[in-house]
């Protein structure tokens, strides 16, 4: 018996520790989608916050769900996005979302954040020593798998213009939100490559930070 016993343990604690390796997905709450501030205040407000003194105040679970919906969520039912995608295709431009408990992919079609790593990685992916200040960087990947028809020589634009489109409405949500926002054009993309365990193919083009 103590020997069945010492096993039941062992086999306990071993699974208790294991589990706590596990991908851990985070549902996101509804994000907001009528009332507050309205689009002229929002484009009145709407800048960036400068670098060297932004704040490192946390933001809520509901305002970031706020913003990463209005970057690229579904807002027309099962199809249609907040940005206008090359031929209807569902968002090829992803939202990776490092933060103090770990990176994340966006999910906008269930909006959630499926989990990468438990690794704060914000001081590792931009030149900028403010970055890791920033209660979440908002990192914009080009997903190669996603351009099959799509000439070479066009794929940048179609990603670029996602990420332009994506990055005023994280303005105008974080303004309507009163966040402070700042679009990072200075990345590492080797650094993001690794620590979000990119494809080959996958180009990380900029990023976005956000705080309060």
């Amino acid at each position: 018996m103590p020997y069945i016993i010492r096993n039941l343990v062992v086999a306990l604690f071993s699974s208790i520790f294991l589990m706590s390796f596990c991908y851990a997905d985070i549902r996101l709450p509804t994000p907001q989608t009528s009332g507050g501030m309205s689009l002229f205040e929002s484009l009145k407000n709407r800048g960036s916050t400068s670098g060297a003194g932004f704040p490192m105040g946390q933001v809520s679970d509901n305002e970031l769900s706020t913003v990463l919906w209005a970057a690229s969520g579904l807002n027309r039912g099962d199809k249609g996005w907040t940005v206008p995608m090359f031929k209807g295709k569902p968002p090829y431009v992803r939202i990776y979302v490092a933060s103090e408990k770990g990176s994340y992919l966006y999910e906008w079609e269930g909006h959630y954040l499926k989990e990468i790593n438990k690794k704060d990685i914000r001081a590792n992916i931009g030149l900028q020593a403010f970055i890791k200040r920033a209660a979440y960087s908002l990192v914009f990947v080009a997903e190669e798998s996603a351009f099959k028809d799509v000439k070479p020589e066009q794929i940048n634009n179609f990603s670029y213009t996602a990420v332009g489109a994506m990055s005023q409405d994280i303005y105008l949500a974080a303004a309507a939100l009163k966040l402070n926002a700042r679009y990072i054009h200075s990345i590492k993309p080797a650094a993001i490559r690794q620590e979000l365990q990119l494809s080959e193919g996958d180009k990380p083009l900029a990023m976005f930070i956000i705080g309060k």
